[in-house]
């Protein structure tokens, strides 16, 4: 006999797992116990795919619960074939088991990268060509190599600043025209355009001291998503920044600006934006903290860039494993619509 766990009360209603063991449940669960003719893992699947619909099925009141009566009235359409039941479970289980192994890759591949960063920016690794015999020293954030350079990110930028918000806030964004950059556009390396809004030309040319040129290191400097940083793309340049994104502009003959984002994302940099922090609440950064924050910094600009590459590389590989992982919860998704309505048979 199977035995499939729902939960009844506040935020993880509607959620459902299936044990396969003898267990006891709290008030907080309502446990569905089948007969010989009904597969408990096709069950926990359609009700899995329903997650939404029974959530909406809660009762009112200060917190919003399912009970016994709104379990028991679930409608499920089930295949009278236990054979068929089961090979439905099995295909969205071998669907559910590709994304578990892609899930675990991506953390792996993650893991992966935030050691190799780790190793490259602090030159414990150096990279074929770049070795020397010249060992380390100590520094402020450790020890580094003795032919880098431990240099504060102020003198070797042009720009470091931010933005406003327009007066009127978003009635001023549109669909079109200049693009305009806030916090929720900066993710941790990329930027995330989904939500990318513009505003017009005479807004732009008032904010004309924050306009984005390629390169620009973005930096989230303020709330929740402090710490985030990214490059400017195509997608953004000859646009703008709102107050809580910082703009840092370097001195390209130094510093490689995908250099500089690395580092800020890495441990050495997250752990200075954390020191500035009262209390370690990640309220905001000003501009003279991140003129203070301190780089190891190879001499070589054609070292910043391998090291730079291998990272992006890196990234890369990342991307690529995410959008199969999204590809596959969609095919799961659509398997679910069509397998468990019986638009599609298997046997």
């Amino acid at each position: 006999m199977g035995h499939n766990q729902g939960s009844g009360q506040g935020k993880t209603r509607g959620k459902v797992a299936s044990l396969g063991i003898e267990a006891a449940t709290n008030q907080a669960c309502a446990s569905i116990s089948l007969t010989s003719k009904m597969s408990s893992k096709y069950v926990f699947h359609f009700l899995a795919s329903r997650y939404n619909d029974i959530r909406g099925l809660s009762n009112a009141g200060s917190q919003d619960n399912l009970n016994g009566n709104i379990v028991k009235s679930l409608l499920i359409p089930v295949p009278p074939a236990l054979a068929e039941q089961e090979a439905i479970a099995e295909a969205l289980g071998d669907a559910d088991a590709l994304i578990e192994s892609l899930e675990q890759l991506v953390v792996k591949k993650q893991l992966v990268k935030q050691a190799a960063m780790q190793e490259l920016l602090t030159g414990k690794s150096r990279l074929p060509g770049f070795v020397t015999s010249s060992g380390f020293q100590e520094s402020a954030i450790g020890s580094i190599p003795s032919d880098w350079k431990l240099n504060s990110i102020g003198p070797l930028c042009i720009k470091i600043g931010s933005g406003i918000t327009p007066h009127g806030g978003d009635s001023n964004y549109l669909k079109s025209g200049r693009p305009f950059v806030r916090s929720q556009n900066v993710g941790w390396g990329a930027l995330k355009t989904e939500e990318l809004v513009f505003i017009d030309e005479r807004t732009h040319l008032s904010f004309s001291s924050t306009e984005l040129v390629e390169g620009d290191v973005l930096l989230n400097i303020t709330g929740a998503s402090i710490g985030r940083c990214a490059l400017a793309n195509e997608f953004v340049v000859g646009g703008n920044v709102n107050q809580h994104v910082c703009i840092i502009r370097v001195h390209v003959d130094c510093l490689i600006p995908l250099y500089l984002k690395n580092v800020l994302l890495s441990r050495i940099g997250q752990k200075q934006i954390d020191s500035f922090q009262a209390g370690g609440n990640r309220e905001g950064l000003n501009f003279g903290q991140i003129r203070s924050m301190l780089l190891p910094v190879p001499a070589q600009l054609t070292e910043q860039t391998a090291i730079s590459e291998v990272l992006s590389d890196m990234d890369a590989e990342i991307e690529a494993l995410e959008a199969r992982l999204a590809k596959a919860r969609l095919i799961k998704h659509g398997m679910m619509q069509e397998l468990l309505t019986g638009k599609i048979r298997l046997v």
